[in-house]
């Protein structure tokens, strides 16, 4: 039977499209906040880093009322490197609201998205946002996302679907409308479209019940807590019921407390029905995919695939010199504790001790990801320090070596279309389509994981700033044989000491400095990068040798350079195989995981290694 007072409904779109946005103006539109309350931007992007970096990392739930129909509403990453996110959460929804710009289209993770919404069967509705920025050609942005439907095996009910349900609307100025010049000036049409077109759930109340956890939440009172969607029957508070884990265990477990969701928070009940979604507190340990079902009539439901991490980093504690100056969790044990909490609720990291248990190994999807749970650890108080990400390899059945391909897309001005491909062919890269236009030109390449380390700066250099830039996983493919790392040596630290001017600015002749006077170096910190091949052991406190006819006033002054600075990702691709990054609450370094020269040029004899 159809709930017809729910919707389940997921919006998927590209970074910064507006997604988030449009969820302040359905709330808005549905009376949630009390009259002069004041709200927040995005509100949903409540995490500190999903507000600075202007993304959706975690995937929330939210309900909204609309003429007495609950709607939940589930707001997806964008980015591909949180596709686990996105994988699950899918599950809960029987409709999706795909959501694009009006000047750019659908673009490179539009694509990632809503390929899983399709294999979902979602019943697609598309909205067409920021139809009054500059640029904007809605009906070209329509046609491209029904393309684009197509490349990706849409059913011809769900091409039917979308092309006959359609909203425009300016999510910042809270209005939609379904045509774009018809004058409407609130989310009316947008809201009528949700109900009255998109699915109700069809599910079976009165049938055992059935339901699976696709998010792990915590809290330190109560544990563990399981959402998910209740595919059939009903679960009440004190219930009794079985649990069947992924591997095919079973265990009987009592749902202590029961929350459905209510606006921006959760609510409290007795009961909660097929079709809704719910969280279940009481069910120890409980892990993503676990199905909740009738002891005595137990349901089967697929289990939760989600694609496999592709790059792997190694945690360690600090072993800087400057190690405890800047954060207060230094010890190796609470960054084992902290790793392993991540793990409770992030399906989509791996994280296992190394062999010899000086750290702790975590994979996932991508520098992004790995990056975001570094920020969140260096904000908590720790100080620690990682590798250069290493690319997961696979075998296929012929004992073949397989790695990870990205689908890159660069959009750029016409005069740099070919530094780019340059670019690319030098890492490995092969371009799959190119699309020329009166200003800008449309790039696509297929490129091994390895060869995309990087590539971001790169990339933005040759295009002096103009090119945009985005890649996610598509594919494991052949080796693709060895890829050229960075070309350029690096200027090492020969002291412990603070950087001085008059030091930096004869350095600033053999490269670019990333550090500036008064920053505190140390002995194997990288403090540039040469203008050719090979390391260089430099003095960054070397001073100007004063003789008795000159005073210190007389000395010329330095004219420096600003450093170049780098951010958490930018480090992680910069290093290379024997090099680290010491993160902080307050600095981010780049070192070399040998201090001493001697002891590194000792480490290369014994295992036959020269300088270049």
């Amino acid at each position: 039977m159809l709930q017809e007072k729910i919707r389940n409904i997921a919006i998927i779109a590209h970074v910064d499209h507006g997604k988030t946005t449009l969820v302040d103006q359905m709330l808005k539109a549905t009376n949630a906040f009390r009259e002069n309350q004041q709200v927040q931007e995005r509100i949903l992007d409540s995490n500190d880093q999903e507000r600075e970096r202007g993304i959706t990392i975690l995937a929330k739930n939210i309900s909204i009322v609309y003429q007495g129909v609950k709607i939940n509403v589930i707001d997806t990453p964008g980015h591909a490197d949180f596709g686990g996110e996105v994988e699950r959460v899918l599950k809960m929804a029987d409709g999706a609201l795909l959501l694009v710009d009006a000047a750019e289209g659908p673009m490179p993770q539009t694509r990632f998205v809503l390929r899983h919404a399709i294999d979902a069967h979602l019943a697609i509705m598309v909205v067409i946002n920021k139809i009054d920025r500059d640029g904007a050609n809605p009906e070209k942005a329509l046609n491209d996302c029904l393309d684009l439907m197509m490349d990706l095996g849409a059913s011809d009910e769900q091409l039917e679907f979308a092309m006959e349900h359609v909203v425009y609307a300016s999510a910042v100025n809270g209005f939609a409308r379904l045509d774009p010049e018809d004058g409407n000036m609130d989310m009316k049409p947008l809201m009528d479209m949700i109900v009255d077109a998109l699915p109700a759930p069809d599910v079976d109340v009165d049938g055992p019940l059935a339901m699976q956890c696709v998010t792990v939440d915590h809290s330190d009172y109560v544990g563990r807590i399981g959402v998910g969607r209740i595919y059939s029957g009903t679960i009440h508070d004190g219930d009794q019921i079985l649990v069947v884990k992924n591997d095919g265990s079973r265990r009987m477990s009592q749902v202590k407390q029961l929350y459905t969701f209510d606006y921006l928070g959760r609510k409290e009940c007795t009961e909660a029905q097929a079709g809704d979604i719910a969280a279940v507190v009481g069910l120890d340990s409980t892990d993503i995919g676990d199905v909740y079902t009738d002891p005595e009539n137990p349901v089967e439901l697929d289990p939760i695939e989600i694609d496999p991490p592709t790059l792997a980093i190694v945690f360690e504690p600090s072993t800087s010199p400057l190690v405890g100056r800047e954060g207060d969790i230094v010890g190796g044990r609470q960054l084992k504790e902290r790793l392993a909490a991540e793990a409770e609720s992030n399906v989509t990291l791996k994280i296992e001790e190394t062999e010899d248990k000086t750290g702790t190994e975590v994979s996932g999807r991508g520098i992004l990801q790995l990056s975001v749970l570094m920020e969140t650890m260096r904000r908590e108080g720790f100080e620690f320090q990682v590798g250069r990400p290493r690319v997961l390899f696979k075998k296929d059945e012929n004992g073949e070596r397989l790695e990870p391909i990205e689908q890159a897309v660069v959009e750029c001005p016409n005069e740099y279309s070919g530094k780019v491909i340059e670019v690319f062919g030098n890492e490995g890269g092969t371009m799959s389509n190119m699309v020329a236009g009166i200003q800008q030109t449309h790039l696509e390449f297929e490129i091994p994981t390895r060869g995309i380390m990087g590539l971001k700066t790169r990339i933005m250099n040759v295009t002096h700033g103009e090119g945009v830039f985005y890649h996610n996983f598509l594919k494991y493919g052949p080796f693709a044989g060895e890829i050229g790392g960075r070309q350029n040596g690096a200027m090492i630290s020969m002291s412990t000491e603070k950087a001085v001017a008059y030091a930096l600015g004869t350095l600033q002749e053999r490269g670019t400095l990333f550090v500036e006077p008064g920053t505190d170096c140390y002995e194997g910190m990288l403090v540039g990068e040469r203008s050719k091949p090979g390391d260089m052991v430099v003095n960054i406190a070397r001073t100007k040798s004063l003789g008795n006819q000159r005073s210190s006033t007389a000395d010329i002054a330095v004219q420096l350079t600003p450093p170049r600075s780098f951010t958490l990702e930018e480090a992680l691709e910069y290093i290379m195989d024997d090099e680290l990054v010491e993160i902080t609450p307050k600095s981010i370094r780049m070192r070399k995981r040998i201090l001493n020269e001697t002891d590194r040029r000792k480490w290369r004899v014994r295992h036959g290694l020269v300088d270049k």
